[in-house]
């Protein structure tokens, strides 16, 4: 298959891994956000102002020059995916949590993605450049991601058993189109790419680890409990990369190579980072319990 060819199937591509989401979610992952009211509100504001704040101010920190910047902060606007579900399994999370976060992030991320994207390609390439998400190219985005969520959610309401059936091979089919977008953006950039990994690998390490700092910490300083924090955190430092890679690269949105390169880098770094972090917040919130239950009471 042609790179050319690879490129005009990113909305088919991006279209499969939302299905495969929405093929995990229910209109109870939507109710139960009034379960959660304090650790919803806390982790969309970490999500939605802090987050792009952090990565602005590693962009300009780095130096990273326009199309990396830009494309750092396509990857801070993109919503969490399931992987964050899956690591907060992993670390005792609270993974219902990390469900809804995941079905509201992936609706508010449809105005606030196009917004900070745009807000970017004006400040770092100029108020009159011609790349941007423009109002057709943002229904374009809203159909490849909310469209196939809303069909996903409906076979898992009207075929129930289907629907989860299905959820293993789309997962896998959603890995095997990631790794084909990721070989195209290595191949469209050739050699260059091993000095964009120089440039950026620092940022996106550094973004990573303050992402999932701010979204567990920020939490804890507001008394939302462990397992809920631990889901927030995981929720806000891992991103959607394959959606911020299809958006960068299709030829009918940003159509920038360079730009999808932190985003790739990000959908490598985030597996072992995310796997270090987990084990040090998961020691910690153990060793905080464990002292409590030993602890003698007074009388």
């Amino acid at each position: 298959m042609t790179n050319s060819t690879v490129l005009l199937l990113f909305p088919i591509t991006v279209a499969i891994i939302m299905l495969g989401l929405g093929l995990t979610l229910t209109m109870e992952d939507f109710r139960r956000v009034v379960k959660y009211p304090r650790a919803m509100v806390v982790c969309l504001v970490c999500q939605m102002l802090v987050l792009p704040a952090i990565c602005l101010g590693l962009v300009i920190v780095f130096g990273l020059r326009p199309e990396l910047a830009i494309g750092m902060m396509l990857l801070a606007a993109s919503p969490g995916g399931s992987t964050a579900s899956l690591y907060s399994h992993l670390f005792k999370g609270d993974v219902a949590l990390n469900i809804s976060l995941t079905a509201v992030n992936s609706v508010l991320a449809m105005f606030t993605l196009p917004l900070i994207v745009n807000l970017s390609v004006a400040g770092f390439l100029g108020a009159d450049s011609s790349i941007g998400l423009q109002f057709d190219k943002v229904v374009q985005v809203f159909s490849i991601v909310l469209i196939p969520i809303a069909v996903g959610m409906a076979l898992r309401a009207r075929f129930t058993a289907f629907a989860v059936r299905m959820e293993r091979p789309v997962k896998i089919l959603s890995v095997i189109v990631l790794v084909m977008m990721i070989a195209s953006v290595i191949s469209g950039l050739g050699a260059e790419v091993f000095d964009i990994l120089g440039d950026i690998i620092l940022v996106v390490v550094a973004f990573n680890l303050f992402g999932m700092a701010v979204g567990y910490f920020g939490p804890r300083l507001l008394r939302v409990g462990p397992r809920e924090s631990i889901a927030s955190a995981f929720e806000i430092g891992l991103h959607n990369a394959p959606l911020s890679i299809a958006i960068a690269m299709s030829p009918s949105l940003l159509n920038s190579t360079e730009m999808a390169m932190p985003s790739v880098t990000y959908g490598f770094v985030m597996f072992f980072t995310s796997l270090v972090f987990g084990l040090v917040v998961a020691r910690r919130v153990q060793t905080r319990t464990t002292d409590r239950a030993v602890t003698p009471v007074r009388r």
